[in-house]
């Protein structure tokens, strides 16, 4: 592919929802006053778990979906400008971070890459539900976080499509 048309079908994309656009004048304020801290995994449709819709929510992806310094960022700007009122942190099931160890990660990088990698940190998480109850807790206990700003701590499941509360 040369480069005038690396990315043709994702513009021709783009034109066709475009066309028919109907969220030009958004103001960028949470409607539905949610906030939501997930991981980057393609089988996660943040919205549509939640029955919402664009506007709805504030949305921030990374990794296992930890509440990391970026991601407390965004939750404080979203808690005092943004209008969130609460927040979910949603690591999911079978996330290659939360079941590899940083060695196993960093083997597989280091392959697919054709150089070492083993000096990079990936983050892995060892206990996933023992890391969601301390990213809750971060939230939570965060002193520009407002006390009526609700945080909860759950697990989403890629094979069912449901949420399980933990926190």
């Amino acid at each position: 592919m040369d480069n005038d048309n690396e990315f043709a079908d994702l513009l021709a994309a783009n034109r066709d929802f475009a066309s028919d656009f109907r969220y030009s004048g958004f103001d960028g304020i949470a409607k539905a006053g949610i906030a939501i801290v997930t991981c980057m995994d393609s089988r996660i449709d943040p919205l549509g778990m939640l029955g919402l819709e664009p506007g709805d929510a504030k949305i921030f992806r990374n990794p296992g979906g930890r509440v990391t310094e970026a991601a407390m960022e965004a939750i404080v700007l979203g808690a005092h400008l943004l209008n969130v009122q609460r927040v979910l942190v949603v690591p999911h099931t079978r996330c290659a971070v939360a079941s590899n160890s940083e060695e196993e990660i960093a083997a597989r990088v280091s392959e697919s890459a054709g150089t070492d990698a083993t000096w990079h940190r990936f983050h892995v998480v060892e206990d996933q539900r023992r890391t969601l109850e301390m990213d809750v807790r971060k939230v939570r206990s965060h002193p520009l976080i407002p006390e009526r700003v609700l945080v909860g701590g759950f697990i989403y499941d890629v094979d069912t499509g449901l949420l399980d509360q933990i926190v």
